[in-house]
C-alpha cells in the first residue's frame, strides 16, 4: 500500500493536467508522468491548517517571464522526495497577491523538482527541498515529507487552471483519488482476511465440538473464530461491490455516449464517493484489527506480519479528506445534489429489490426482510436530514458519521442481495461452480442477518441532534 501511493498521486496529477493544463504544459509534463519516468505529488496541507485548506499561507508572486515564484512550507507530502524517478512534479496550492480569503483565493501551480528545458531535457534543480521525513506509525515504505519552497527566493512555479481556481483543479481528481483510497481500505482488509484464514486453518488450539478427547482442533472450527472470519468475508465482498459500482458510475459519467446517462452516472458517482472512501477505510482498520484478533497473542507479535496491516490501514480514514469530512460532504452536499435525485433514485432501487426478493427461496426471503428494514430506517434518517438540516446548523453534522455508516451498510447489503439473486439464477441455469455460488448466497445472508440490523440501530444516533454534544462546557471536558 505504501508503494502504491506514488502512482496514485501521479495519476491524480495527470488528470488535473489533462483537465486544466495548457497545451504547452501537457506537452511538457504528461508523457513522462504517464510512462512513470516522472512522478507527482499533491501539496495541500500546512502545519497550522490541517484539513482547513483555506487557511494556507504559501505565496505565489508573479515573475517577469510569466512564471511565478513560490514560497512557503507544506507538510504530509507523500513521495515529496525520492530517487526512483528522474523528476518529481509538485502540484502546489498557493495564494497570489490580493487573492480573496479562504478557499476562493487559492491557485494551483506546477512546481518541478528539476526545471524542464524547451527541448524536454532537465535543467537546473528548482529552489525546493525536503526538510524532513515524518516518522509514521505505518506505511513506512512511503516517504512523507515536509517540503520547503523558495528558501532562496527562486522557486519557479507555473500557474495551472487560472488564478483563484486551485480548488476546482484539485477537485477534478478528488472522485478518483477518494475512490482509490477506499479501494486501499478494501485491499488491505482483503489481505488481512486472507492471512487470518490461512492462520485459522493451521493453528491448532482447544477442543472443538466433535473433536476426539485429547486432540486439539484448528481454530477455524471454533464458532467465535468463524464469526470473525465470516464478518470479514461479508464486509470485504460488500466493499468490493460498492467500489466497483462507484468505479462503473465514474466511467459512465465520463465516457457514456448519452448525455442523460452521463449526468445520472455522475450524480451516482458523487453520492457513492464519500461512502466508498469513508466506509471502506473505516472497515479497513476494523477488519485489520479483527485479523490481529484471529491470530490471538501471535497477532501482537511482529513476526506474523499481521500487525503491519493494522498500522498501515490507520492512515486511510485520515488522508484524502478525513472520514468526518466525508460524512459532512454526504449530508451537506450530496443529499442536495441534483435536487436530491441521486439519493431518491438509489433508495428507491434498494426498496424495490427488497420487496422483489420475496419468493419461494428461503434464503432470499431472509435477505429481503432484513434489507427492507434497513432501507426503511435509511429513508427515515434521510427524511430527518432533509427536515432538520436547514433549521439547525449542528443537526446534520452531529448525525453525519452514523448516517454515512447507515447509508453505506445498506448499500452494501443491497449489492450483496443482488449478488445472491444472481448466484441462484446462475445455479438454476446449470453453472458448474456450485460451491462458489452457494458461498455467495451464504455470505449475503450472513451480512443480512448479522450486519444489516446495525442500520436500524443507528437511526437513534443519527436523529438525536446536537444538544448532548454541547451539553458539557468546553473547559469541563477535561475529566
Amino acid at each position: 500500500m505504501a508503494f502504491a501511493l506514488c502512482p496514485l498521486l501521479t495519476q491524480g496529477a495527470i488528470e488535473s493536467l489533462i483537465a486544466h493544463g495548457t497545451e504547452e504544459q501537457k506537452k511538457t509534463y504528461l508523457e513522462k508522468l504517464v510512462t512513470g519516468e516522472w512522478t507527482a505529488t499533491m501539496n495541500l496541507t500546512e502545519s497550522h491548517a490541517g484539513s482547513d485548506v483555506g487557511a494556507l499561507r504559501t505565496k505565489a508572486e508573479p515573475a517577469d517571464d510569466g512564471s511565478w515564484r513560490i514560497s512557503g512550507q507544506k507538510i504530509f507530502i507523500t513521495y515529496g522526495e525520492h530517487e526512483m524517478a528522474d523528476n518529481i512534479i509538485h502540484l502546489v496550492l498557493a495564494r497570489t497577491p490580493g487573492s480573496p480569503a479562504g478557499t476562493k483565493g487559492i491557485s494551483l501551480f506546477i512546481v518541478p523538482k528539476f526545471l524542464v528545458n524547451e527541448d524536454g531535457s532537465l535543467g537546473r534543480r528548482n529552489d525546493l527541498r525536503c526538510v524532513s521525513v515524518e516518522e509514521k506509525i505505518g506505511i513506512h515504505a512511503s516517504p512523507t515529507c515536509v517540503m520547503s519552497y523558495g528558501d532562496n527566493g527562486d522557486c519557479v512555479g507555473y500557474l495551472i487552471g487560472g488564478e483563484n481556481n486551485g480548488m476546482a483543479c484539485m477537485f477534478t481528481m478528488m472522485n478518483n483519488a477518494r475512490l482509490n483510497v477506499g479501494l486501499q481500505g478494501l485491499a488491505i482488509a482483503d489481505r488481512a482476511y486472507q492471512q487470518a484464514v490461512e492462520y485459522a486453518l493451521e493453528r491448532r488450539q482447544g477442543r472443538a465440538v466433535g473433536t476426539p478427547k485429547g486432540e486439539s482442533a484448528p481454530i477455524v472450527k471454533h464458532a467465535d473464530v468463524r464469526r470473525m472470519l465470516m464478518t470479514m468475508r461479508s464486509y470485504v465482498e460488500a466493499m468490493r461491490c460498492l467500489v466497483y459500482l462507484n468505479g462503473a458510475a465514474l466511467d459512465k459519467a465520463h465516457n457514456h455516449s448519452d448525455e442523460t446517462v452521463r449526468k445520472e452516472s455522475m450524480g451516482l458517482a458523487e453520492l457513492l464517493t464519500p461512502l466508498s472512501k469513508a466506509w471502506c477505510t473505516d472497515l479497513g482498520v476494523e477488519l485489520a484489527s479483527t485479523a490481529v484478533q484471529v491470530h490471538g497473542g501471535m497477532g501482537f507479535i511482529e513476526e506474523t506480519g499481521v500487525g503491519q496491516y493494522y498500522r498501515d490501514a490507520r492512515i486511510l480514514p485520515i488522508y484524502e479528506g478525513t472520514n468526518g469530512i466525508q460524512a459532512l460532504d454526504l449530508v451537506g452536499r450530496k443529499l442536495g445534489l441534483q435536487g436530491g435525485e441521486p439519493v431518491r433514485k438509489l433508495i428507491a432501487e434498494m426498496d424495490e429489490l427488497a420487496h422483489g426478493l420475496n419468493g419461494d427461496n428461503d434464503d432470499l426471503s431472509v435477505i429481503s426482510r432484513q434489507l427492507g428494514v434497513a432501507v426503511t430506517a435509511l429513508k427515515e434518517a434521510t427524511d430527518w436530514m432533509y427536515a432538520n438540516a436547514p433549521n439547525d446548523p449542528n443537526a446534520a453534522p452531529a448525525g453525519a458519521t452514523p448516517y454515512l455508516r447507515m447509508f453505506a451498510t445498506t448499500v452494501g447489503g443491497y449489492l450483496l442481495a443482488k449478488s445472491a439473486k444472481k448466484a441462484l439464477e446462475l445455479k438454476a441455469a446449470g453453472d458448474a461452480d456450485v460451491k462458489f455460488l452457494d458461498a455467495k448466497v451464504v455470505t449475503a445472508k450472513f451480512f443480512a442477518t448479522q450486519i444489516l440490523p446495525q442500520v436500524a440501530a443507528l437511526l437513534g444516533p443519527v436523529t438525536e441532534g446536537a444538544d448532548l454534544l454541547y451539553a458539557i462546557e468546553e473547559d469541563d471536558l477535561v475529566a
